[in-house]
């Protein structure tokens, strides 16, 4: 059984490989425009594959059907309210980007505001890609292969700590080689083949989960088993004592989705090179339908793992692996072990990838060697790459022992989420509020949340009001106190957003069309699964 899964497991990731090379293998990595932008070439297809494969990594796989596990089908808010913000994205976010001509978020605030606000944004995010993003991309996939291909019983390694780190770092160096040496548009593509193989995997675990619940009997029968057994597991409405309670959608919930799919550079930088608005705006768009698809195989796996190892003392976040290694037959758990590595990687490359970016065209470029060839600047940004995966990979395995992975990345995340995403959005709407009011915002904003989730008497207030409630407060005073400063203290001209030429800026004629089609789809399906 392990030689099987083994071989299979081997032979995915090689095709992968193989294919993206063949297909990339003459592709510009020499100059930034061609390492971070991919020569502005992507068409919808690769956006909409990157996107989703970028955002489905193992947090999401193993960390989200671990709050199912615990919470159930409520927890869909993160796949489904994403929704909404996607629909922003391509109908407003996007074309002010693309006007920009940007590569970087930062360099946004640098064209709005000043430079010093483009450096203080530049910080946040390495520091958080650093310390946040890039160690719980790899102590997720760590922990989801270990489930998966039995680790232990292949290896022959027993102490799990050892087996942690080991799975860490290879997974980590991997990672590296892909994002350093090949560039946005390798990173793009590799998505795009792994992302075909995720949705096909994600799906055929529900199959093989429901079968295992009917024993055999049929999918639907395992569905009926399901609703019967645990009604309270399918209701979409989050109640007080669970992760994501309802109201909590039209505030906490709804920012930091709108931040990580408008204005996080990870995410958005495959869509800064769109080959145009109209191609950028269907990737996008199309990325909305498959988040729809989201609760089927990010959500309902956990559900069903609660109903088959409930009372085997299984953890949750383990919940998913266990399901994976115990329903798949074992040339399909090598395949989906493969695709997940390729999930893991992808997050973790994209992520490699956006911070090198921002290394190498915010600091290096700007204040480092502002006379640096783009020879130099590609140099430069491979080394930092190197440091910050070194930093990721020796984070990682500390991580062990969190009581909810997915929960615990929500909340690190608002840290930085929400200044940076109400400075953007006070950035775009007005035309006189100055830069002093963005560095305000950007740095007392992620001061106030530190203090509200760590720092006692702050702490209370989080607990109090429910920490989503607590992060959208935070967002409401920041946008508040820079409207203030600019009403008292604006911009002596102001604020005009010129088209950088970079980009052809016609919109798709559907994009406003299929928009309104997919929010309605939105309040259709919390209404259907309304307990």
């Amino acid at each position: 059984m392990h030689a099987l899964t083994l071989a299979s497991f081997l032979f995915f990731t090689g095709l992968v490989a193989f294919i993206t090379w063949r297909i990339t293998r003459r592709d510009d990595h020499k100059s930034t425009n061609g390492l971070f932008l991919a020569g502005r070439s992507l068409t919808f297809p690769l956006i909409a594959g990157s996107l989703l494969m970028t955002n489905l990594s193992t947090e999401q796989m193993v960390g989200l059907n671990g709050s199912a596990f615990s919470d159930g089908l409520s927890v869909m808010a993160w796949e489904v309210v994403a929704v909404i913000a996607l629909v922003l994205l391509a109908l407003f976010f996007l074309p002010r980007f693309l006007r920009s001509g940007i590569a970087t978020v930062p360099q946004l605030l640098e064209i709005r505001f000043d430079k010093a606000t483009q450096r203080i944004t530049n910080v946040i995010f390495l520091l958080a890609y650093a310390v946040i993003l890039l160690p719980i991309i790899l102590y997720s996939g760590a922990m989801g292969l270990q489930g998966m291909l039995d680790l232990h019983g292949l290896t022959g390694i027993q102490s799990d700590t050892t087996l942690l780190w080991l799975t860490v770092w290879l997974v980590g160096l991997i990672g590296s080689l892909y994002a350093l040496f090949g560039g946005l548009r390798t990173v793009a593509v590799s998505d795009t083949l792994n992302g075909i193989g995720l949705l096909v995997g994600g799906f055929v675990i529900v199959y093989f989960g429901l079968q295992a619940i009917s024993d055999g009997s049929g999918i639907m029968a395992g569905w009926e088993t399901l609703k019967q057994t645990h009604p309270d597991k399918l209701n979409s409405i989050g109640g007080a004592e669970q992760q994501v309670p309802f109201f909590t959608l039209f505030t906490g919930v709804f920012l930091i989705n709108v931040f990580y799919w408008t204005t996080n550079q990870q995410i958005i930088q495959r869509t800064f090179a769109a080959k145009n608005l109209a191609e950028g705006q269907k990737g996008v768009l199309l990325t909305g339908f498959f988040k729809l698809l989201g609760p089927i195989y990010l959500v309902l796996p956990g559900i069903i793992a609660y109903h088959l190892y409930a009372d085997q003392g299984i953890k949750a976040d383990e919940a998913y692996g266990h399901l994976v290694f115990n329903v798949l037959p074992p040339y399909l758990t090598g395949f989906f072990a493969a695709v997940m590595v390729g999930a893991i990687l992808s997050s973790f490359n994209s992520a490699l990838n956006s911070t090198t970016t921002l290394f190498s065209l915010g600091f290096y470029k700007g204040v480092l060697n502002k006379d640096a060839s783009e020879a130099q600047v590609v140099r430069a940004s491979k080394i930092f790459g190197w440091i910050m995966a070194v930093i990721a990979m020796t984070i990682a395995p500390l991580l062990a022992g969190q009581e909810s992975l997915f929960g615990y990345l929500q909340k690190m995340n608002a840290i930085y989420f929400i200044p940076i995403l109400a400075v953007v959005l006070v950035g775009l709407l007005t035309r006189r509020v100055p830069a002093m009011a963005a560095k305000i915002a950007l740095v007392g904003g992620c001061l106030l949340i530190f203090a509200g989730y760590f720092i006692p008497p702050f702490d209370k207030l989080p607990q109090v009001m429910h920490e989503f409630h607590f992060v959208a407060a935070v967002f409401v005073l920041l946008v508040v106190v820079m409207l203030v400063i600019g009403k008292l203290r604006p911009r002596p001209d102001a604020w005009v957003h010129e088209d950088s030429g970079e980009v052809d800026l016609t919109p798709w004629k559907g994009a406003v069309p299929v928009g309104i089609v997919l929010v309605i789809l939105v309040v259709i399906m919390y209404a259907a699964f309304a307990g």
